[in-house]
Protein backbone atom coordinates (compact mmCIF):
# COMPACT_ATOMS: atom_id res chain seq x y z
CA UNK A 1 0.00 0.00 0.00
CA UNK A 2 0.98 3.44 -1.00
CA UNK A 3 2.05 5.61 2.34
CA UNK A 4 -0.45 8.53 2.54
CA UNK A 5 1.37 11.22 1.43
CA UNK A 6 -0.31 14.87 1.26
CA UNK A 7 2.25 16.13 -0.94
CA UNK A 8 1.54 13.14 -3.18
CA UNK A 9 -1.72 14.07 -3.28
CA UNK A 10 -1.50 17.50 -3.87
CA UNK A 11 0.66 16.43 -6.64
CA UNK A 12 -1.77 14.22 -8.21
CA UNK A 13 -5.09 16.99 -7.70
CA UNK A 14 -2.77 19.64 -9.76
CA UNK A 15 -1.80 17.18 -12.34
CA UNK A 16 -5.36 16.57 -12.85
CA UNK A 17 -7.05 19.93 -12.51
CA UNK A 18 -6.76 22.69 -14.55
CA UNK A 19 -9.10 24.61 -12.78
CA UNK A 20 -7.34 27.08 -9.98
CA UNK A 21 -10.50 27.94 -8.49
CA UNK A 22 -10.62 23.87 -8.33
CA UNK A 23 -7.45 23.28 -6.90
CA UNK A 24 -7.92 25.72 -4.13
CA UNK A 25 -11.70 24.42 -2.97
CA UNK A 26 -9.60 21.20 -3.13
CA UNK A 27 -6.91 22.79 -0.61
CA UNK A 28 -9.59 24.38 1.56
CA UNK A 29 -11.57 21.37 1.90
CA UNK A 30 -8.20 19.25 3.08
CA UNK A 31 -7.36 22.05 5.45
CA UNK A 32 -10.99 21.32 7.28
CA UNK A 33 -10.49 17.36 6.98
CA UNK A 34 -7.54 17.51 8.21
CA UNK A 35 -9.00 19.51 11.34
CA UNK A 36 -10.95 16.80 11.86
CA UNK A 37 -8.29 14.05 11.71
CA UNK A 38 -5.81 16.05 14.02
CA UNK A 39 -9.35 16.13 16.84
CA UNK A 40 -9.89 12.35 16.04
CA UNK A 41 -6.58 11.58 17.06
CA UNK A 42 -6.92 13.37 20.27
CA UNK A 43 -10.10 11.57 20.72
CA UNK A 44 -8.61 7.89 20.38
CA UNK A 45 -5.41 9.07 22.00
CA UNK A 46 -2.56 8.18 19.74
CA UNK A 47 0.63 8.19 19.65
CA UNK A 48 2.47 11.14 17.61
CA UNK A 49 3.23 9.10 14.96
CA UNK A 50 0.45 7.61 14.47
CA UNK A 51 -1.82 11.30 14.84
CA UNK A 52 0.93 12.68 12.62
CA UNK A 53 -0.40 9.79 10.10
CA UNK A 54 -4.52 10.08 10.74
CA UNK A 55 -4.39 13.99 10.13
CA UNK A 56 -2.04 13.39 6.43
CA UNK A 57 -4.41 10.57 5.54
CA UNK A 58 -7.40 13.32 6.30
CA UNK A 59 -6.06 15.79 4.51
CA UNK A 60 -4.96 13.73 1.78
CA UNK A 61 -8.57 12.63 1.60
CA UNK A 62 -9.67 16.01 0.75
CA UNK A 63 -6.95 16.96 -1.36
CA UNK A 64 -8.39 13.77 -3.68
CA UNK A 65 -11.90 13.94 -3.47
CA UNK A 66 -12.65 15.94 -6.24
CA UNK A 67 -9.27 15.60 -8.11
CA UNK A 68 -10.90 14.29 -11.19
CA UNK A 69 -13.78 16.84 -11.70
CA UNK A 70 -12.48 18.50 -14.04
CA UNK A 71 -11.75 16.08 -16.46
CA UNK A 72 -15.03 14.08 -15.56
CA UNK A 73 -17.58 15.99 -14.36
CA UNK A 74 -20.72 14.00 -15.14
CA UNK A 75 -22.48 12.15 -12.15
CA UNK A 76 -21.75 9.21 -14.16
CA UNK A 77 -18.49 9.79 -13.73
CA UNK A 78 -17.19 11.12 -10.66
CA UNK A 79 -15.97 10.21 -8.44
CA UNK A 80 -15.82 6.68 -9.84
CA UNK A 81 -13.35 7.31 -12.43
CA UNK A 82 -10.70 9.28 -9.86
CA UNK A 83 -11.43 6.13 -6.98
CA UNK A 84 -10.41 3.29 -10.00
CA UNK A 85 -7.62 5.19 -10.67
CA UNK A 86 -6.89 5.65 -7.05
CA UNK A 87 -7.40 2.17 -6.55
CA UNK A 88 -5.13 0.58 -9.14
CA UNK A 89 -2.29 2.96 -7.72
CA UNK A 90 -2.35 1.51 -4.33
CA UNK A 91 -4.60 4.15 -2.01
CA UNK A 92 -6.27 2.86 0.80
CA UNK A 93 -9.42 1.80 0.42
CA UNK A 94 -10.61 4.16 3.70
CA UNK A 95 -9.87 7.03 1.50
CA UNK A 96 -11.38 5.77 -1.80
CA UNK A 97 -14.28 5.03 0.61
CA UNK A 98 -14.68 8.61 1.71
CA UNK A 99 -14.46 9.72 -1.42
CA UNK A 100 -17.06 7.59 -2.83
CA UNK A 101 -19.44 8.47 0.57
CA UNK A 102 -18.95 12.32 -0.25
CA UNK A 103 -20.96 12.01 -3.72
CA UNK A 104 -24.91 11.49 -2.40
CA UNK A 105 -25.67 9.94 -5.29
CA UNK A 106 -22.42 7.26 -5.37
CA UNK A 107 -24.51 4.71 -3.70
CA UNK A 108 -22.00 4.70 -0.55
CA UNK A 109 -23.25 5.96 2.73
CA UNK A 110 -20.65 8.25 5.24
CA UNK A 111 -19.68 5.40 8.04
CA UNK A 112 -16.63 6.08 9.23
CA UNK A 113 -15.25 9.37 11.05
CA UNK A 114 -13.03 10.17 7.82
CA UNK A 115 -16.21 9.28 5.53
CA UNK A 116 -18.51 11.90 7.51
CA UNK A 117 -15.10 14.59 8.08
CA UNK A 118 -15.02 14.57 4.14
CA UNK A 119 -18.88 14.84 3.59
CA UNK A 120 -19.14 17.51 6.33
CA UNK A 121 -15.97 19.89 5.27
CA UNK A 122 -16.80 19.63 1.53
CA UNK A 123 -19.68 22.05 0.96
CA UNK A 124 -18.80 24.04 4.06
CA UNK A 125 -15.36 24.85 2.55
CA UNK A 126 -16.85 25.76 -0.87
CA UNK A 127 -19.29 28.08 1.22
CA UNK A 128 -16.76 29.95 3.14
CA UNK A 129 -14.82 30.68 0.23
CA UNK A 130 -17.93 32.47 -0.77
CA UNK A 131 -18.33 34.40 2.44
CA UNK A 132 -14.45 35.13 2.33
CA UNK A 133 -14.68 36.65 -1.25
CA UNK A 134 -17.86 39.04 -0.52
CA UNK A 135 -15.67 40.85 1.96
CA UNK A 136 -14.12 44.09 1.09
CA UNK A 137 -10.76 42.61 2.22
CA UNK A 138 -11.45 39.31 0.76
CA UNK A 139 -10.05 37.75 3.41
CA UNK A 140 -10.91 34.29 5.33
CA UNK A 141 -9.71 36.19 8.47
CA UNK A 142 -13.11 38.68 8.64
CA UNK A 143 -15.31 36.15 8.15
CA UNK A 144 -17.44 35.67 11.78
CA UNK A 145 -19.81 31.94 12.38
CA UNK A 146 -22.25 34.44 12.71
CA UNK A 147 -22.20 36.12 9.50
CA UNK A 148 -21.85 32.38 8.01
CA UNK A 149 -24.68 31.53 9.85
CA UNK A 150 -26.57 34.51 8.34
CA UNK A 151 -25.02 33.85 4.90
CA UNK A 152 -26.69 30.56 5.00
CA UNK A 153 -30.61 31.11 5.29
CA UNK A 154 -30.20 33.86 2.48
CA UNK A 155 -30.63 31.01 -0.38
CA UNK A 156 -29.68 33.54 -3.08
CA UNK A 157 -26.10 33.78 -1.66
CA UNK A 158 -23.91 30.89 -3.38
CA UNK A 159 -26.70 28.84 -4.20
CA UNK A 160 -24.93 26.09 -5.90
CA UNK A 161 -24.06 25.40 -1.91
CA UNK A 162 -26.09 22.54 -0.31
CA UNK A 163 -26.42 23.53 3.07
CA UNK A 164 -28.59 20.54 3.83
CA UNK A 165 -25.34 18.96 3.52
CA UNK A 166 -23.47 21.12 5.61
CA UNK A 167 -26.23 20.98 8.37
CA UNK A 168 -26.32 17.17 8.26
CA UNK A 169 -22.35 16.97 8.11
CA UNK A 170 -22.65 18.50 11.44
CA UNK A 171 -25.13 15.99 12.89
CA UNK A 172 -23.02 12.94 11.16
CA UNK A 173 -20.05 14.68 13.15
CA UNK A 174 -22.30 14.64 16.16
CA UNK A 175 -21.36 18.63 16.82
CA UNK A 176 -24.00 21.77 16.80
CA UNK A 177 -23.29 23.72 13.23
CA UNK A 178 -21.75 26.22 14.71
CA UNK A 179 -18.81 24.50 16.00
CA UNK A 180 -18.40 22.89 13.20
CA UNK A 181 -18.02 26.10 11.43
CA UNK A 182 -16.08 27.60 13.98
CA UNK A 183 -13.60 24.63 13.17
CA UNK A 184 -13.66 25.11 9.31
CA UNK A 185 -12.83 28.90 9.83
CA UNK A 186 -10.26 27.92 12.24
CA UNK A 187 -8.43 25.56 9.85
CA UNK A 188 -8.88 27.56 6.73
CA UNK A 189 -7.74 31.13 8.68
CA UNK A 190 -4.69 29.40 9.93
CA UNK A 191 -3.83 28.38 6.23
CA UNK A 192 -5.04 31.25 4.50
CA UNK A 193 -1.95 32.18 2.49
CA UNK A 194 -2.14 28.87 1.30
CA UNK A 195 -6.23 29.15 -0.15
CA UNK A 196 -4.99 32.63 -1.52
CA UNK A 197 -7.81 34.02 1.28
Amino acid sequence: MTQVSAAAAEALLREWTSSESLVKHGLAVARCTESYGVRQAEVLGLIPEQACAMAELYRATGLLHDFDYDRHPTPEEHPFVGVAYLREHGWPEEMLHAILAHADYSGVEPMSHLDCSLFACDELAGFLTACALVKPTKKIADVEVAGVKKKMKDKAFARAVKREDITRGAGLLGIPIEDHIANCLAAMQTHADELGL
